[in-house]
């Protein structure tokens, strides 16, 4: 019974102290607003800011992760080096870990549609492209090993360069002029986007053995294999940077030897050759490149790039891009806790007598800490809830200007933990100092 009493008598203290704190905000409106206008600054600059980091992350991983899961490239950046067409099957042969591999060709081809010309990137692949980019037909059907075999005129358009043709109308079983070639329209690729796949909607994809022919060229410059899973991706890196480094240092670094006996060899095919004596001038010594000089500087000959790699390497520094953004905005929330502070001590000060008569009426230290520390909270809480919805706010704006942003619950979390938190720590020193003051001596100062 007595607990019962207890409990009852502390709610009762509990909501009058609320209520009382909630009276003292209200008596002086220009200092509370002007109190939750910096918790509200803070707290938007960290949702809005923090939005635009995520908005900006999530883009360039979608760019990077149209591009195909678990793909890997292969690309010679050095114009001596090149791949024979039959490098990639070479590397289905040798590396277990890859499935599927294509050689690739990328040229800019004159092209003209009935009475329409102009110019195109055109990219040259295996039927395997499919598998390799993730990327699906949404009209006919990708081209097949034997039109790459038989070098057929035929083509995959992308998706803006099919709507185009036709107005939205399927244009397979057209035909197109290629570098004044006709080539049968098989299929067309869905859409990736703007920007998304390296622009692959506004291509055309044709086999490669065709590109070749066109552009009368025997070897690749790039080739794309595909894992899997991202750990056979990267067995797969590991299992290609040896093979390759290999081969670039037998072809660099093992130059041909003219043989000691060729006198020899002469005389024995029964060829006689009438020696002349010409004075001989030094020839410079050849420079040879240090054994690890082609993949520790300047540009490698070869580079082998896993696209897991690059989101992961993306996802993290957008991630820490975000994050300091968010730092930087979480300086306001500091400058809006300070400003609770402020305020809270002036209040302190200028209702001394209000502390003192209820010292004098039986109000425990405990009741007026609560009233301070709850007057405080009050305004944390309405900056924060004002502050998120004005980051909304500014983040549609972002969005209705062409800026990636989107609204991001950590950063709403995040600014209301710390909004509070601030508010509570801010506030505990001045309730603390309105609780000390002894009844006399804080109704003598009225």
């Amino acid at each position: 019974m007595n607990n019962n009493i207890g409990l009852k008598s502390f709610l009762i203290r509990m909501f009058f102290n609320a209520k009382m704190a909630f009276s003292g905000l209200m008596s002086n409106l220009l200092r509370t607003s002007l109190t939750v206008l910096g918790i509200t600054i803070g707290v938007a600059s960290v949702v809005s800011l923090m939005g635009i980091g995520e908005g900006a992350r999530i883009a360039v991983v979608n760019q990077f992760e149209s591009l195909g899961q678990n793909v890997i490239v292969v690309k010679a950046n050095e114009a001596f080096f090149s791949f024979p067409v039959e490098e990639h099957q070479e590397i289905l042969d040798r590396v277990s870990t890859i499935k599927y591999a294509t050689p690739v060709t990328s040229s800019k081809e004159n092209i003209r549609w009935r009475r329409s010309r102009g110019e195109i990137n055109v990219i040259g692949v295996n039927s395997y492209y499919p598998e390799i980019k993730d990327h699906e037909t949404i009209s006919g059907k990708f081209f097949s090993s034997l039109h790459v075999e038989q070098r057929s005129p035929v083509c995959v358009l992308g998706y803006n360069v099919a709507i185009s043709l036709l107005n939205g109308r399927s244009p397979v079983g057209q035909t197109i002029s290629i570098d004044n070639i006709n080539f049968t329209i098989t299929g067309v690729l869905s859409q990736k986007g703007a920007g998304n796949a390296d622009d692959i909607d506004n291509k055309i994809i044709v086999p490669y053995t065709t590109s070749l022919k066109l552009n009368d060229k025997r070897s690749v410059s790039e080739i794309w294999a595909k894992s899997l899973n991202n750990e056979d991706a990267t067995l797969a890196i590991v299992q290609l940077g040896r093979i390759y480094k290999q081969k670039i240092e037998g072809r660099t670094l093992n130059p041909v030897e003219p043989s000691e006996n060729t006198d020899e060899m002469i005389g024995e095919m029964g060829v006689s050759i009438e020696k002349v004596e010409m004075p001989i001038e030094p020839e410079p010594e050849p420079v040879i490149p240090p054994k690890d000089s082609i993949f520790s500087s300047g540009e490698d000959v070869i580079t082998i790039t896993s696209l897991n790699q690059l989101v992961e390497e993306a996802n993290d520094a957008n991630r820490i891009m975000t994050l300091l953004l968010g730092g930087i905005a979480a300086v306001s929330l500091l400058v809006g806790g300070l400003g609770i502070m402020n305020i809270m001590l002036v209040a302190v000060s200028e209702r001394t007598s209000e502390i003192g008569v209820r010292r004098a009426l039986g109000a425990k230290k405990s009741d007026l800490m609560f009233q301070f520390v709850l007057e405080a909270i009050y305004v944390s809480i309405l900056g924060c809830i004002v502050g998120i919805i004005v980051g909304i706010w500014l983040i549609n704006i972002f969005k209705s200007n062409g800026f990636e942003a989107v609204l991001s619950l950590e950063a709403v979390r995040i600014s209301t933990v710390v909004a509070i938190t601030s508010g509570l720590l801010f506030g505990v020193y001045p309730a603390y100092m309105a609780s000390s003051l002894p009844p006399v001596e804080a109704l003598r100062r009225q």
